[in-house]
């Protein structure tokens, strides 16, 4: 079915919105079954003491979370390209949970935020003592990306000493070469004293979760097809179109590869007479 101005901006915003949703549901799982599976951190969850641990715990909303996206990214891309409303009906209900999910999230955070910053510290420390003993290149990665973010240097918080100081950012001045802050502290100081920011950052992904059930919903009524047949109703012309057909001759030219086939008027010598 056509669409119109409208209908193909959703259409494209539902596209570039699954990519960018595809790309991050693929590294949350890849992560997560990383983790879970890998000969360094298996041991981790074979000992049932420590099946509630943070560490435990993280891994298992990465694998629940990307795989989740993927789902939701399946139905949204299937219904954007082959204008598919069932399709589109079902990406809607998932990105609306899930939009619901983050804000409730964000809203969690932000009341039990002291909690929750030394449990996710906790997560760090385990990750951070799991390199040092196995050097895994891809908690090398992880421990990367984390400490360029927060710019922090693992657990010691000096670059020149730390057990896993190549995966420490580059200093920005000459006392950094010194000291940096350490990477537990700053992830526990972010959620006491930035709290607003981390529920803000939570609750605009669930924005951004509700722009694209808002497109979805759009593009869905653009597809939308009559729901009664169209009739073409045939009246009977006006009396004025009809033919005149003379009393005395009339040909009929309904064929014109046939010869014209001429009838005889009607006398009063053909009417038959009947006698009582």
């Amino acid at each position: 079915m056509a669409l119109d101005g409208c209908g193909l901006l959703c259409k494209y915003t539902l596209f570039i919105f699954n990519l960018i949703f595809a790309l991050l549901g693929m590294i949350f799982l890849g992560l997560g079954l990383w983790l879970r599976f890998s000969g360094s951190t298996r041991v981790i969850f074979e000992i049932e003491a420590l099946n509630s641990s943070a560490f435990v715990i993280a891994v298992t909303v990465l694998i629940t979370l990307g795989s989740v996206m993927l789902i939701v990214v399946v139905f949204g891309d299937y219904g954007a390209c082959s204008e598919n409303r069932c399709a589109l009906k079902t990406f809607s209900v998932l990105v609306n949970i899930l939009g619901v999910a983050v804000v409730v999230c964000g809203v969690v955070a932000y009341s039990r935020k002291n909690e929750i910053g030394l449990r996710i510290g906790e997560f760090y420390t385990t990750m951070y003592a799991l390199y040092v003993a196995n050097r895994d290149p891809v908690l090398a990665v992880t421990l990367t990306f984390i400490q360029k973010l927060l710019h922090c240097c693992g657990a010691t918080g000096m670059p020149l000493l730390d057990f896993a100081k190549e995966t420490c950012p580059d200093p920005e001045s000459i006392f950094e070469h010194i000291k940096m802050d350490t990477c537990p502290g700053v992830i526990v100081d972010i959620f006491n004293s930035k709290a607003p920011l981390v529920m803000g950052l939570l609750v605009g992904t669930g924005v951004l979760l509700f722009l694209a059930l808002i497109c979805s919903a759009t593009l869905s009524k653009k597809l939308k097809t009559p729901s009664t047949p169209q009739y073409i109703i045939l009246t009977q012309p006006p009396q004025s179109q009809h033919e005149y057909i003379p009393t005395s001759t009339s040909i009929s030219y309904s064929f014109p590869d046939q010869e014209p086939v001429v009838f005889t008027p009607l006398t009063v010598a053909n009417i038959p007479v009947v006698i009582t």
